[in-house]
């Protein structure tokens, strides 16, 4: 398991290297390598084993106990991707049933909902990080640092569910924010293009009006997480802004001209309103682009 690889390193780093040194005179056991430890944790199924590694992974790296090497091309030959539990079942978005939000079991199922959408969203930023060599390291601590908002926002969902007598995977999900990772996997480019700037910035407009219904049933708990989440989430929506932008500027390209060429490549779906225009404004949408997707202020 993940964790308990990362407190042998930690063992071997604080105590035994000292030993090691002295009695054999050799160099230090090889150190744990990020992009090589993001594609084993996008393996793992547990979601409750995988957010908690991935955030120990974090911690280490940040500590300097992982090494990263961008320029290595990776395999998921011999690894299952994506790692996920045999529940919830999943299903054709249009099967997900809607229920009241009056109820204790309708809420659950929003929550339920978005849950999942950050247990993929784990997924993707772990994919991010591994899949694509030769960007500069701030593109993989960036996406490390998404993967660990991603499964702190997973873990505060879950444990919404179980005050209320439930849990992940209790609900069927659909899976169309995975089903656009895999779409991408030829293209850094596209990836930036169609799963921050795209699938996750829907999260930018949908959030304010369930937290309006949540208001209206009085779940004043659910409103404030979904606050932390929406302040996150204008971060990493910004963060597949930069990157998309940095991979334009690298290949000459015009960035309004390649995502329209992009979104009908990759067959994106199409963005619908209502649109938060201030969130997308702060997570880097320029003027020029929103007006090009026909995304206006509203007063």
């Amino acid at each position: 398991m993940p964790r308990i690889i990362y407190c042998y390193v930690e063992l071997i780093l604080s105590l035994e290297c000292r030993w090691w040194i002295i009695r054999f005179n050799q160099p230090l056991p090889q150190m744990l390598e990020l992009r090589t430890q993001a594609l084993q944790l996008l393996s793992i199924s547990d979601p409750f084993i995988k957010g908690p590694s991935v955030l120990a992974l974090r911690k280490d790296f940040e500590a300097g106990q992982v090494q990263l090497d961008p320029q290595s091309v990776l395999t998921e030959e011999g690894v299952e991707i994506p790692g996920r539990p045999a529940t919830p079942i999943l299903v054709n978005p249009g099967l997900v049933k809607r229920r009241s939000m009056a109820s204790k079991e309708g809420r659950a199922v929003l929550i339920h909902a978005l849950a999942h959408i950050e247990f993929n969203a784990i997924n993707l930023a772990l994919d991010a990080i591994w899949r694509f060599p030769n960007m500069p390291n701030d593109y993989y601590q960036d996406w490390l640092k998404v993967a660990a908002e991603e499964a702190y926002h997973f873990d505060l969902l879950n444990t919404y569910l179980q005050s209320q007598g439930f849990q992940y995977g209790d609900f069927p999900a659909h899976n169309s924010l995975w089903e656009m990772v895999s779409k991408t996997t030829d293209s850094i480019l596209a990836r930036m293009a169609l799963v921050p700037r795209t699938m996750e910035s829907r999260g930018l407009d949908a959030l304010p009006p369930i937290q309006e219904k949540l208001a209206q049933a009085h779940d004043h708990e659910a409103v404030a997480l979904l606050q932390i989440i929406l302040n996150d989430e204008i971060g990493h929506v910004e963060i597949g802004n930069r990157w998309f932008n940095y991979l334009c500027e690298q290949n000459k390209l015009d960035p309004i001209v390649a995502y329209a060429d992009l979104v009908k490549k990759y067959d994106a779906p199409k963005l619908r309103g209502p649109f938060n225009y201030a969130a997308r404004k702060a997570a880097g949408f320029t003027d020029a682009e929103l007006t090009a997707l026909h995304i206006t202020q509203t007063h």
